[in-house]
């Protein structure tokens, strides 16, 4: 179990106490909305990256991605934008590629910024570091919001700063190595957000305790 410092001055390893699910969703939004854009000088949405344990569940990735486009890149009268395979896409929102696609040459778990969208060709152009992808609207299938992610999906990143929610709901995927893995992908600063008892299990788990093996 680390040591749970919450208000340190310089320090790159924060955690905030929430107890309900509800907390520590509304926490994690003003945490990369404000507070950490501001006290490290970061682009909230470049910068600054929501690992999840799982997909599912109030402060999961889809619920998580819905909330923090909302707070991160709010619509804008009159630019346009996608709505495919339940996500809408708007211009400036970070996507993550979800499988391998060797024509694109874009590959499963690349990360990057919608950059253009054009509902005349149905088309939409996202930026992967220096290249500029094209992608048919039917193709969309392909790509979903990345303002959360899963743990899992994040290995082989890195970022310079790393928001990880841990709570009860999260039960079978709170073992050792995952949130190893998250705490890992932080370059400059980790924050975690959640439950004691829920960080306490996580690091006192591991996969093979939990009967999951290989995970």
């Amino acid at each position: 179990m680390p040591e749970l410092r919450t208000a340190e001055s310089g320090s790159d390893f924060h955690f905030f106490e929430r107890e309900t699910p509800d907390e520590i969703a509304a926490t994690l939004v003003r945490l990369m909305q404000d507070r950490i854009p501001k006290g490290h000088h970061l682009d909230p949405i470049r910068d600054i990256q929501d690992l999840c344990p799982m997909n599912r569940g109030s402060i999961g990735v889809r619920e998580l991605n819905t909330v923090l486009q909302v707070a991160l890149n709010p619509a804008r009268p009159g630019e346009p934008a996608a709505e495919r395979f339940g996500w809408r896409f708007q211009v400036r929102d970070k996507v993550i590629q979800m499988e391998n696609d060797y024509k694109k040459e874009v590959f499963n778990g690349d990360i990057g910024i919608v950059e253009k969208i054009d509902p005349i060709e149905q088309e939409l152009s996202i930026r992967f570091d220096e290249r500029l992808v094209v992608y048919d609207y039917g193709e969309l299938d392909e790509v979903s919001l990345a303002y959360a992610v899963t743990i899992h999906k994040s290995q082989g990143s890195e970022f310079p700063a790393v928001v990880i929610p841990v709570a009860m709901q999260h039960y079978m995927l709170l073992q050792r190595n995952l949130i190893y893995t998250g705490i890992s992908r932080a370059k400059r600063l980790l924050v975690v957000v959640g439950q004691r008892n829920a960080l306490g299990l996580a690091a006192g788990t591991t996969s093979l305790e939990r009967g999951i093996p290989g995970s």
